[in-house]
């Protein structure tokens, strides 16, 4: 019978994975950590003096789920987020690799030496497109007030024509390439998700009323054919009462259960953005990704459940990691001068290579002449 011993001591007939501490400790501590190369698991950490697998597999693997680093003291930016430049991935080259996965796989053709019984479950890679809806039209909607403020502000008779051209519906707006998405997703039969910020209206949540009449009828014709889910503004930050509020919103206006978010401004803080998630009735989270680097937070590409360090639980809630944003594959390109076809295919290979599931982040505003071009080459690399 296959057997794993998880322990110091040595016993026959047993793969053996020398434990570290960290699985029965309790607490938060800032262990000492070294990682080092290795030419079968890439990159390990809690290394120890076995020679089949010379790391706590198990220890390692639930640091970087858990995001262990992020309970820890760190720098954060000017929205309290965590800098990707501080993750141990980044430091050491392997944040564009889901080196969780990388691992389990190499564990895995151990187990089928070991046993050659052995049957493992395959499982089958899948891929999410989902959209970010944080202003749902440039010009279109926005009420009298800010129109007026729009046309101050722009001070240029191309302009404001062009904005008067669209608000009389004889330009289409820049932001509504809706009927665009509705046409590749059935074209290339992928499933896809739309994320709609429905909080109040503030310096960092300039989205349409969430009572228009016309916003709400774009939010149930995309919600006829596509997953939705609720995008929490920035003001409801460590807020659950606000957090419920917009919940409530996209309830009433789908009638449907919203079960499925992503934080605006990638806004996550552990333990409580997750808590506040949870108490909101989130069941699905896919804020799991970094906005400004492409490439695995977790370390890791398949949905997981989140296991608070606060409370030494697991709970309800699935994370769904994402790998890439549209915004973050733009930057890069031009940064490296490198086809952004090519950057984005690096990132689906991994995800295809351990069929885990692949998630990636457009946003409407985005959509000029040249992303949808991209758009559409991406969707087919990434079916």
């Amino acid at each position: 019978m296959p057997k794993i011993n998880y322990s110091d001591e040595s016993l026959d007939d047993c793969i053996h994975i020398s434990p570290h501490l960290i699985l029965f400790d309790f607490g938060i501590k800032d262990y000492q950590l070294e990682v080092m190369s290795n030419p079968q698991f890439k990159k390990i950490l809690f290394k120890t003096s076995n020679s089949l697998i010379p790391f706590d597999l198990f220890g390692a693997s639930f640091w970087f789920l858990t995001r262990y680093e992020e309970y820890l003291p760190h720098k954060s930016d000017k929205y309290n987020r965590f800098n990707y430049k501080y993750s141990l991935a980044f430091q050491y080259d392997f944040i564009d690799i889901p080196i969780v996965n990388l691992w389990l796989n190499e564990f895995k053709e151990i187990l089928k030496t070991q046993f050659p019984n052995l049957i493992f479950a395959e499982r089958e890679y899948n891929f999410l497109s989902s959209i970010d809806i944080d202003n749902a039209y440039k010009y279109k909607y926005k009420g009298f007030v800010r129109s007026l403020a729009g046309i101050v502000a722009d001070r240029n008779y191309k302009k404001i024509k062009l904005r008067f051209q669209i608000i009389l519906n004889k330009v289409k707006d820049p932001y509504d390439c809706y009927d665009f998405l509705l046409s590749a997703h059935k074209q290339f039969k992928i499933q896809s998700i739309y994320f709609f910020l429905l909080g109040d209206y503030g310096p960092n949540d300039k989205n349409h009323s969430a009572s228009d009449l016309r916003f709400q009828s774009l939010i149930k014709h995309l919600a006829d054919y596509s997953l939705v889910g609720i995008h929490p503004s920035f003001g409801s930050t460590n807020n659950l009462q606000q957090i419920k509020v917009e919940t409530s919103r996209l309830t009433n206006i789908t009638h449907k259960i919203i079960t499925k978010s992503r934080q605006h401004f990638s806004i996550l803080n552990f333990p409580q953005t997750y808590l506040n998630l949870i108490q909101a009735g989130i069941l699905n989270d896919y804020s799991m990704g970094y906005k400004d680097c492409n490439g695995f937070r977790a370390s890791y590409c398949f949905p997981f459940k989140w296991y608070s360090l606060d409370i030494e639980s697991i709970s309800a809630l699935t994370i769904n990691p994402f790998c890439l944003t549209e915004n973050s594959l733009i930057a890069e390109s031009d940064k490296q001068s490198i086809n952004i076809e090519k950057l984005a295919k690096t990132l689906i290979d991994e995800v295809k290579k351990y069929n885990g599931q692949l998630i990636s982040i457009f946003h409407n505003d985005s959509y000029n002449q040249k992303i949808k071009d991209f758009y559409l080459s991406f969707l087919k690399l990434a079916e």
